[in-house]
């Protein structure tokens, strides 16, 4: 019995949640033997992303929880 054959024999008492994990990572394998898809280049998402210039502020939903936080 080849290793295809043994896995496909478990692979058919497990539930099917298990099994769409079992799939999940023999795809996941399949992408790491070919390499399939590309390294990442930094700076790749250069100019794609934006943060708000008050990002950082104190939210004002926050702020009795802010006060107490300082005491």
């Amino acid at each position: 019995m080849t290793h295809a054959e043994m896995v496909y024999q478990h692979l058919k008492a497990l539930p099917e949640s298990v099994a769409a994990e079992v799939l999940d990572f023999v795809q996941f394998l399949e992408r790491k033997h070919l390499g399939v898809g590309q390294p990442r280049q930094p700076g790749s998402a250069q100019g794609k992303i934006w943060m708000a210039e008050d990002f950082d502020a104190p939210l004002d939903d926050f702020k009795d929880y802010q006060s107490l936080s300082r005491q």
